[in-house]
């Protein structure tokens, strides 16, 4: 452990020192601070277990030093000793954390029982914090979640199950003499408002109470195993290696079960009986590949077995025959514009009578292409909006209805929302430029005089960050390179006039040290102003 002794009065620190056996407590660093400035910068570097401390001192005294130790080092244990038997400092002790209050002349006792209270402290939480995270390494073991990263394995690489065979066949039931798999899955892409609501946007829980209602139905004859995939967020997986030729109808009770619990159902993706267990990836495949081609135009049907009926549905509705449209609208800043114009594409959608996820992906990839256009060369940061994630392929969450429909009206607000939002931005950004602008022509009319980011800042009523960073994007040069270059332009022009010296130039561009001026014009010229003025006289 290491410990830190802050007081003006060296003797006191000393017979700190003096007065313990460190090495007794385990202690086998120690630290020495004059006041707390000093104490901050030492706290900051080494971290020590143990801080002792005086009250008055200068600069930052002792009652400021242990406001900032809680806050910033709250894990060290700090010991008050003062010569002042004061409430009012004990009472701030107390607030922030102190230990103990010791007064001088320091008893021997007494610092030796405050300092094994620290200590003793110090042991008993490290203890409690092994055993927590003991605790924590027993609970990521937890069979569920062990068994839900085997089969998410397999899914992938379905070799893995010789080194799993005796462990799946002694607890899931899971024999070696299984021939057969089937896998479904259970989408939480349009979830229902109420059960969104109901665990908070919580994933974790969701899925784990989902698992626990299938996993009922599946252990009644140990029929498969229910699991998250922890290879995709928002996705669940059923496995069935018994009855696989009744898994359907075992989908449907397990949707029927969720719906008497929770008064909501989720879409199933069904992929077909395959060899086990290397043919599992191909049934998982098939299961995704149901469930992205299901109509989510149709709420009627939950479990979905085929996809015959979406391969012949072919939409050529694309978003790119009206982006352009959208963009110009975008541009002109005008609200009635941009309504109409998203009007215009929503109506085409509406028409449809089929829509997949499929077709929703490739919008997205479109509005996300769409939307590095119109905003290309802009900060995107700046573009606070909750719908962002509405054209960001990652983040994409189907706008659905209370019933878990997929809602053309609501991603229509969005959208207008989002478009709204970025025409506002780029109409700021277009009157910041106009800004800069205006800064760049005021340095042209003054720069001869003293020019300082500050009082430009000042002026314009902008921070000196944004001006710099915003020059530096629209001018391609810092400002101070950009009044150096102006200065050493106007230099140039004078020096062509032999009747002025080279000191009346230096103070005429903005320069009031001849020496420092000739070093500027060498660095931007790369002569002299002499040698500049000889060349080309």
């Amino acid at each position: 452990m290491k410990v830190l002794i802050v007081d003006d009065e060296k003797h006191v620190r000393d017979a700190i020192k003096l007065l313990i056996e460190w090495e007794q407590f385990g202690i086998g660093s120690i630290f020495e601070a004059p006041e707390g400035n000093t104490a901050i910068e030492l706290i900051k570097q080494h971290q020590p277990e143990i801080i002792f401390t005086d009250m008055l001192m200068p600069l930052v005294n002792g009652s400021e030093l242990l406001k900032w130790i809680q806050q910033h080092s709250p894990q060290s244990k700090t010991i008050v000793i003062s010569g002042h038997d004061d409430f009012g400092y004990m009472r701030h002790t107390i607030k922030y954390g102190g230990m103990d209050y010791i007064l001088k002349p320091i008893d021997e006792d007494q610092l030796h029982d405050a300092l094994q209270k620290a200590v003793d402290t110090i042991t008993s939480e490290q203890l409690a914090r092994n055993k927590h995270q003991q605790q924590s390494i027993k609970l990521n073991e937890a069979r569920p979640i062990y068994w839900d990263k085997i089969f998410s394995s397999l899914l992938e690489d379905p070799t893995l199950y010789r080194s799993f065979t005796r462990e799946l066949e002694s607890e899931l039931k899971l024999m070696a003499s299984t021939t057969q798999v089937r896998a479904a899955i259970l989408s939480l892409e349009t979830m229902q408002h109420k059960i969104i609501d109901r665990f908070a946007s919580n994933l974790d829980l969701l899925s784990f109470s989902i698992a626990n209602i299938a996993n009922e139905f599946l252990s009644e004859r140990q029929t498969g195993y229910a699991c998250r995939n922890w290879n995709k967020s928002n996705e669940m997986v059923i496995l069935c290696w018994n009855d696989v030729h009744e898994m359907p109808e075992l989908i449907h009770r397990i949707n029927e079960g969720i719906f008497t619990t929770y008064g909501v159902r989720f879409d199933f993706g069904v992929g077909q009986v395959q060899p086990f267990p290397n043919g599992l990836p191909d049934s998982y495949r098939e299961a995704i590949s149901v469930l992205k081609q299901r109509n989510l135009l149709d709420q009627g049907n939950c479990v979905h077995i085929n996809s015959n009926k979406g391969n012949s549905i072919v939409n050529t509705l694309n978003f790119s025959n009206h982006q352009e449209d959208i963009r110009m609208a975008l541009l002109s800043f005008n609200h009635e514009q941009i309504h109409s114009a998203v009007d215009r594409w929503f109506d085409e959608v509406r028409k449809l009578n089929y829509i997949t996820i499929e077709q929703l992906d490739l919008w997205v990839h479109e509005l996300t292409v769409f939307r590095a256009r119109c905003l290309n060369g802009m900060i995107l940061d700046q573009v606070h909006d909750d719908s962002m994630g509405l054209l960001n392929g990652s983040d994409f969450i189907i706008p659905v209805d209370e019933e878990g429909k997929l809602s053309i009206a609501l991603w229509q607000q969005e959208f207008t929302r989002f478009m709204l939002s970025c025409a506002a931005l780029l109409s700021q950004q277009q009157a910041k430029s106009t800004i800069i602008d205006q800064i760049a022509e005021y340095i042209e009319h003054h720069y001869q005089e003293e020019l300082s980011l500050q009082d430009i800042a000042e002026r314009y009523s902008l921070s000196r960050e944004y001006i710099s960073r915003r020059f530096k994007q629209e001018r391609n040069e810092n400002i101070s390179d950009f009044i150096g270059r102006l200065r050493i332009d106007r230099a140039k022009v004078l020096l062509l006039n032999p009747q002025l010296r080279i000191v009346q130039i230096s103070e005429m561009v903005g320069y009031n040290d001849e020496k420092y001026f000739s070093k500027v014009f060498k660095k931007f010229v790369g002569l002299s102003p002499n040698e500049y003025r000889k060349k080309n006289n």
